[in-house]
């Protein structure tokens, strides 16, 4: 197992188990490191099962992999029976799955794009929240954070689907944390800036180098920044925000 950055935060995870969507590159990569580093069980969702078989993505017994599509309510809850038959109750979740689809002008989107980014970054977030916080409901504590983007604050230029998807995540994770502020359920979500992740490969070079433009520190977010942020918010240290959008812009966005 690769250790959590070097000088990092480990915050206590003992007894925990973990749902990390997305888990197995990227900012979700990152944040299942540091869970496991805080003694968490770590249930890793995430389509792409080649990766969860690299040496980079192995460790030991703390991790469970299951290769799921979010954007199917019955595959998330067929996971989530096997995750806490394998690992246990659900405390944590951690939704990092998201896809950004072409870039084009909106009268020449590929409508067809446009479903395929809702239903996974959308309906996703819908699905899997919707899942586990039944059960964190049920066991009285838990806490679940959303990963956006600033494109849902700001919206990209020829990324509508994309922008509009993220601002959906956020009024979601909004109106869900309110729903469960009277128990020891938290839901929050980060909007991250760009990070140079598998997710560029989606992308044309124009519209990375405008992100990169956009950015005032003038470089893409590490995704170990990230998941110095989001890792805290999954503790339970983090015992009154909900329903709360926690800034990983760059200074992009003002609000």
């Amino acid at each position: 197992m690769n250790a959590s950055p070097k000088g990092s935060t480990i915050h206590n995870f003992d007894g925990q188990t973990a749902i990390v969507t997305g888990g197995a590159q990227g900012i979700g990569l990152a944040v299942t490191k540091r869970l496991v580093a805080g003694g968490a069980k770590v249930a890793v969702w995430d389509m792409d099962s080649a990766a969860l078989t690299t040496p980079e993505g192995m460790f030991g017994n703390a991790i469970a992999a299951f290769a799921v599509d979010i954007s199917d309510l019955a595959a998330v809850e067929s996971a989530m029976a096997a995750t806490v038959d394998r690992l246990g109750e659900v405390q944590v979740l951690v939704n990092s799955a998201g896809i950004a689809g072409p870039n084009a002008p909106v009268t020449d989107y590929p409508p067809e794009a446009w479903s395929q980014i809702m239903r996974v970054n959308l309906d996703g977030t819908f699905y899997t929240n919707r899942t586990v916080v039944a059960r964190m409901k049920a066991t009285g504590y838990g806490r679940i954070v959303n990963v956006a983007s600033v494109a849902g604050k700001e919206g990209n230029p020829n990324a509508s689907a994309y922008s509009a998807s993220k601002a959906g995540v956020m009024a979601f994770t909004k109106s869900l944390g309110k729903e469960v502020a009277g128990q020891d359920i938290a839901v929050n979500c980060v909007t991250p800036a760009a990070a140079r992740t598998r997710i560029f490969d989606q992308m044309k070079q124009e519209h990375i180098d405008y992100m990169l433009s956009r950015i005032p520190r003038g470089r893409f977010l590490e995704v170990d920044e990230a998941a110095s942020m989001i890792v805290w918010l999954c503790t339970a240290e983090n015992s009154f925000t909900t329903g709360a959008v926690f800034d990983l812009s760059g200074g992009r966005a003002t609000y």
